[in-house]
């Protein structure tokens, strides 16, 4: 089984990240092989499993050093993640998803609702095996109705072109953000941390998944002529406004304002004029100083943390963050 590159430099964590992917894999199992092998197919495309990651190094923070519950966690948490991407897709209409057929297109929409509903069954299922408290089914279903509340403020947010920073940081707070926070602290709670103790790493999650999501939104605007036009500027025909974009129309541009107002008859003409806009009045560059003040202030909480391998892990891991773009 192949990873993500990423993880070749922390040999352990890769260990347990294979054991990860195996226990979701050997959890998908369903009478209907329809939608067992779509499952599967969304499994094997290749995440980073970077949310599962630091729960994992959270996990060895705390009294316990249970690898099994911590892995059978990790598990969930990444099937909880791959239902809504499965979902994400289907609402998006997503012809692909990691470079290959999405779910929904190689399946069909039905099937590929029935996958992530699965995926969700699956995910509590594991919780209620291996948590050691009820502690951690609640986190578990308040990230759930955050992640939904967040995908709601996108749907709410379409085509509205006096959409600010703070609606754009409320949606991805919940949207992405969240689940990086619940990974970090549910790791941290279940390992036998204080309270406080997980409430500061879920901090640290919630920092990182906003750089994470933000970075994400930067590398859209960054790239080449010959990527033009997919899938950032897509999104924007659909009226999904990421953080250079919206940025850029606090900018007051009389000629962006015109090419976003034409939404669904929007040419690649007026998408790359988009693009090449955005740059022109520094949208992405600000929106990168976000990114790098979020993965600072991550990077502060973990500082704080007692020294340890994990923690030197950590520090590891988020500068990755930033340091995709450049």
């Amino acid at each position: 089984m192949k990873l993500h590159p990423l993880w070749a430099d922390y040999p352990t964590l890769q260990k347990e990240l294979i054991e990860t992917r195996t226990l979701m894999e050997s959890s998908v199992r369903l009478k209907n092989k329809e939608v067992e092998q779509a499952i599967l197919t969304m499994i094997e495309s290749g995440g980073k499993l970077l949310r599962p990651a630091y729960q994992l190094l959270f996990s060895r923070f705390g009294v316990e050093n249970d690898r099994k519950k911590a892995i059978a966690i990790a598990a969930s948490i990444e099937l909880l993640h791959t239902a809504t991407l499965i979902h994400d897709d289907i609402v998006d209409e997503a012809d692909t998803r990691r470079g290959v057929a999405s779910i929904r297109s190689k399946f069909g929409n039905s099937t590929a609702v029935y996958a992530g509903d699965y995926l969700f069954v699956s995910c509590f299922k594991l919780m209620s095996d291996y948590a050691s408290s009820l502690k951690s089914l609640q986190l578990h279903s308040k990230s759930m109705e955050k992640i939904l509340n967040g995908e709601l403020g996108q749907m709410d947010h379409r085509y509205q072109y006096t959409i600010t920073i703070e609606d754009y940081l409320d949606t991805i707070s919940g949207k992405t953000a969240e689940l990086f926070a619940l990974s970090c602290g549910i790791g941290a709670l279940e390992s036998g941390t204080s309270e406080r103790f997980a409430k500061k790493a879920s901090d640290i999650g919630m920092a990182i998944g906003m750089a994470f999501q933000i970075i994400d939104d930067v590398l859209d605007y960054s790239q080449t002529d010959q990527s033009l036009g997919k899938p950032v500027l897509n999104d924007v025909k659909q009226g999904v406004y990421s953080l250079p974009l919206i940025i850029s129309l606090s900018e007051q541009s009389p000629e962006l304002l015109a090419l976003i107002k034409k939404q669904t008859s929007m040419t690649i003409e007026d998408q790359q004029r988009i693009w090449e806009i955005v740059h022109e009045t520094k949208g992405v560059e600000k929106a990168y100083q976000y990114a790098i003040d979020y993965t600072q202030k991550a990077l502060k909480l973990i500082s704080s943390l007692p020294d340890s391998p994990q923690k030197k892990e950590l520090v590891q891991l988020t500068k990755t963050i930033l340091d995709r773009i450049n």
